[in-house]
């Protein structure tokens, strides 16, 4: 580097210095010459007249020896001559043996009155001259001087520039020399200083006290090399305090690239691998759960969060596996073991259906035997009313022990969906027929409204039970009302169904719970009623497992609103386990 930038000046100087001499050699040195030439000239002017003034005087005296001593004086060559062009006298040759100069340029200006120059090469001499002639009685004076000592001295002037250059030359190589060390050694600082930083080493400083140029670039890389040093001691911090928050998660992370390169795991998936994770290798050599993949491809692709359930990853063991696309490409993924979740959601389901199951055969008895002691009673006899009362109770029992069942069977997957392209007006024809053979005489009036068109895949007894639930819950709780309007409507590529009621609304505080076990929002009238607090919970997993949702909306003394959405088409749906006291199990 230190030889290019040399070289570099050194070139630069050689440039400067030579522009300057070509400068001064064609500008300068044509301007002196002509101005030395001028002069010459105005001086040589006035020498002949000076010449011509003294032969004017000494007439009749020797010319010859006028013409020599005029020479001498003038430093230049004399010579008279007569009006028709004859040489009388010359200072520098035989007048006898001269040409005439009735046709020189300076003797016609002469003998016209005025004083005449011409520069023209001497016949005689063979030698460049500047001719000043003057005119007096009867002919015309002349002085020639010779240029040849103007050319001597422009060649003078010639070889002292180009002295002067070569020694400029000198003294730029010097100058070349000097500056390439310091600017050398300055840069030589600073690319060691970038080569540091580019290794990674931020901690390398620069001492640059100059205020040129380079001292305020080498500032300003100190200056950079600080801030990043800064930055980067934060952006380590956050990443070391972040990687011990993922480690510390029970639940397994890991992050992939977006040409699926697994990145990064916490220590929590590492264990749970007994292969290990290959960091850096495609995420297939990890994890080979098909599931898990397509989820991971779809965040990738579409920049959406998915969601799907791993079994493979770990012998025995079920995981929920949650994918979102991260800001600056790639996606992370969280697995969640649902293994032990499953297992007392198994447990429960388990138990409470067989308990219902149990309790079925007993039940029916006592139901039985209730009926036939009733009928031994006289209709006034107080045991009747006893009697009753068990049987009643045993019958409500009884609708509890089967909607348990219906649960848990829903719950559980075992109960099989017979998905079949139906009409909504079909579906809700259905549910209002059965309203109408159940509550002829509630006093409650049913309006049906259907503006969705084509078909929606469903299972027809299962959403009948839908509609069942929810019109039982419409006349138990907004029966006040007297009317109920049941109907649907196409959203997008799904169909929403809905249930009416214009009774005196529910509490939003309510509203999120609505949908668990036995939650009540009047318990006393539930009870009175002969409710299981079971319907909105079944109508909930079996929308949920038809693929879609459902939800209620109520404003107080303005009714309330139960709706559901499910897909036209079959969806495959596996349903997700939560808590019992999540706000919306």
């Amino acid at each position: 580097m230190r030889g290019r930038i040399f070289l570099k000046l050194f070139f630069a100087y050689l440039v400067v210095i030579a522009a300057c001499t070509l400068t001064l050699d064609i500008a300068i040195r044509h301007a002196w010459v002509n101005s030395l030439r001028s002069e010459i000239e105005s001086s040589l002017r006035d020498k002949v007249q000076m010449f011509a003034l003294r032969v004017q005087s000494e007439r009749h005296g020797d010319l010859p020896k006028i013409a020599r001593e005029v020479s001498l004086a003038a430093n230049a060559r004399a010579t008279i001559i007569t009006s028709d062009g004859l040489v009388l006298a010359d200072s520098g040759a035989n007048p006898a043996e001269m040409e005439n100069h009735a046709t020189r340029p300076e003797f016609v200006a002469a003998l016209h009155g005025s004083i005449g120059t011409n520069v023209r090469r001497s016949h005689t001499l063979g030698i460049d001259f500047l001719y000043a002639a003057a005119p007096i009685p009867g002919g015309a004076v002349r002085l020639a001087y010779p240029l040849s000592s103007l050319n001597t001295i422009t060649g003078q002037v010639r070889r002292t520039l180009l002295f002067s250059s070569i020694l400029a030359v000198a003294l730029a190589l010097i100058l070349a020399t000097l500056a390439t060390r310091s600017i050398s050694r300055r840069l030589q600082a600073i690319v060691y200083f970038a080569d540091r930083i580019a290794s990674g080493d931020l901690s390398a400083r620069i001492a640059e006290d100059s205020a040129d140029e380079i001292g305020k670039v080498a500032g300003a890389l100190d200056k950079t090399a600080r801030q990043l040093q800064a930055v980067f001691a934060e952006i380590e911090t956050n990443r070391q305090q972040l990687e011990a928050l993922l480690n510390s998660m029970q639940e397994a992370v890991i992050a992939v690239s977006n040409d699926g390169r697994l990145m990064w795991s916490n220590q929590r998936m590492e264990r749970m691998l007994p292969a290990g994770v290959r960091r850096n290798g495609k995420i297939i050599e990890t994890i080979r759960d098909p599931g898990f993949l397509r989820s991971v491809q779809e965040a990738l692709d579409t920049r959406r969060v998915t969601s799907t359930r791993v079994s493979t990853l770990a012998p025995g063991r079920t995981f929920t596996a949650t994918t979102a696309p991260m800001p600056g490409g790639g996606a992370v993924t969280v697995l969640h073991d649902l293994t032990e979740t499953e297992r007392v959601e198994k447990t429960r389901r388990d138990f409470i259906a067989n308990v219902s199951h149990e309790l079925r055969t007993p039940l029916t008895s006592i139901q039985g035997y209730a009926e036939t002691l009733s009928e031994a009673f006289r209709e006034d006899d107080p045991g009747r009313e006893f009697v009753e009362i068990i049987r009643r109770n045993a019958q409500r029992m009884y609708r509890l022990t089967e909607d348990l069942l219906t649960l848990a069977r829903v719950e559980s997957g075992e109960q099989r969906f017979d998905f079949q392209p139906v009409a909504p007006a079909e579906l809700l024809d259905e549910a209002a027929l059965s309203f109408n053979d159940h509550y002829r005489n509630s006093g409650v009036e049913l309006s049906v409204m259907n503006t969705s068109q084509g078909e929606v895949a469903v299972d027809r007894g299962a959403i009948h039970q839908v509609f069942n639930n929810l019109l039982d819950n419409a006349v138990k709780y907004g029966g006040a009302g007297g009317k109920i309007l049941l109907g649907s409507r196409d959203v997008e590529d799904r169909v929403l169904f809905y249930v009416r009621d214009f009774g005196p609304g529910i509490p939003s505080e309510h509203l999120a719970r609505l949908f668990e076990r036995f939650y009540r929002v009047d318990k006393a009238r539930s009870v009175q009623s002969g409710g299981t607090g079971l319907g909105l919970a079944i109508a909930k997993h079996i929308v949920r497992a038809h693929g879609g949702e459902i939800r209620a909306e109520s404003e107080l003394n303005h009714g309330a609103v139960f709706s559901f959405v499910v897909p036209r088409k079959q969806v495959l749906f596996m349903p997700a386990v939560k808590s019992e006291g999540s706000a919306n199990s």
